[in-house]
């Protein structure tokens, strides 16, 4: 996860053109369509996830967390085939490797999340999940200022927790923790497979291959049930909310966006879900959850801003040597 190809920003003029078009001209201004749009669709995608995820666990009692994960991936391979439809010819043996590997990744983070979400509630399961990003967040920085970033978040992460988790379910627990490892490996083989494809092809071809890997599964555990027209209903809309919705413009914004930032503004979804729970799942707030959600926002924002006075300071520097454009 350290990898050059894991951690680099890419640049906007050579690596977001497929997808961000206009956008990634010189006049559109690098410092803020190059930190601040990115990290926009973050927040859209987080909020899209963290709803449909509550969404999922009231669909969990009528298809089981096997079938609800088959029925996403299935429907959000469908409609990103048929909105991207793209090319299968033309790809090079690392980049087929890599849309595997991203399809099997997503299949196992989905599956690992779940299989928590059936055992915990919402809040916890995403707290450990967080856990993950935070991890790749230190290991892939190359700025002393994130770790601290990240230590707040982390801080934040386990007031959401109580304090600890020796309250929940452990098998849930683990299952969160192996969801949170995935969710990092997410994180870098969506860079990896949004630089080697155009556009959302890239998504959709791996969005298929999770779902090839996991309808079996789902299939075993529900059967039937899967057929029912209301679970099919309520299953397109998790499969949108979670996973067309906001694969999508992760993708798109890590394109954009480097790793590490991205990694600590995943310590925002601990506040999602609980916003999500409360709405949605009819789960309250307690004080210390409420300081937990500040300590999350307060490192994110501290991100964003070190990564935008970053890209400011690298602008003002080419425009005083004369070297920028």
């Amino acid at each position: 996860m350290t990898t050059r190809d894991s951690v680099s920003t890419p640049q906007p003029a050579t690596t977001a053109s497929p997808a961000s078009g206009p956008a990634s001209g010189p006049a559109s201004g690098p410092g803020r369509l190059g930190s601040l749009g990115p990290v926009g669709l973050v927040l859209a995608g987080g909020i899209s996830v963290q709803f449909g995820g509550a969404l999922a666990v009231t669909l969990m009692p009528r298809a089981g967390a096997l079938g609800v994960v088959a029925l996403r991936l299935l429907v959000a391979a469908v409609v990103l085939l048929l909105v991207c439809r793209p090319r299968l010819r033309g790809h090079s043996r690392a980049d087929w490797g890599t849309v595997v590997v991203f399809g099997i990744t997503m299949a196992a983070m989905n599956g690992l999340f779940y299989q928590a979400v059936a055992r915990i509630p919402l809040g916890p399961a995403v707290t450990l999940e967080v856990l993950g990003p935070l991890a790749l967040s230190v290991l892939a920085s190359r700025r002393a200022i994130n770790v601290v970033w990240a230590a707040l978040a982390l801080a934040g992460v386990f007031l959401l927790g109580g304090g600890g988790f020796s309250g929940l379910d452990p098998t849930g627990a683990a299952f969160a923790l192996g969801a949170g490892a995935m969710w990092a490996a997410y994180i870098v083989f969506s860079a990896r497979t949004g630089r080697r494809f155009p556009q959302a092809d890239g998504l959709a071809l791996a969005m298929a291959v999770g779902a090839v890997l996991f309808l079996p599964l789902g299939i075993a555990e529900s059967g039937t049930k899967l057929l029912d027209p209301v679970t099919l209903g309520l299953g397109a809309a998790v499969a949108l909310l979670s996973s067309v919705l906001p694969y999508t413009l992760e993708l798109l914004a890590l394109r954009r966006l480097p790793a590490s930032t991205f990694a600590i503004l995943m310590s925002l979804e601990p506040a999602l879900a609980a916003t999500a729970g409360f709405l949605i799942l009819d789960q309250s707030l307690t004080a210390p959850e409420a300081a937990a959600i500040a300590l999350v926002i307060a490192a994110s924002m501290g991100a964003v801003r070190t990564q935008v006075g970053r890209g400011r300071g690298k602008t003002a520097a080419l425009e005083d040597t004369g070297l920028e454009g």
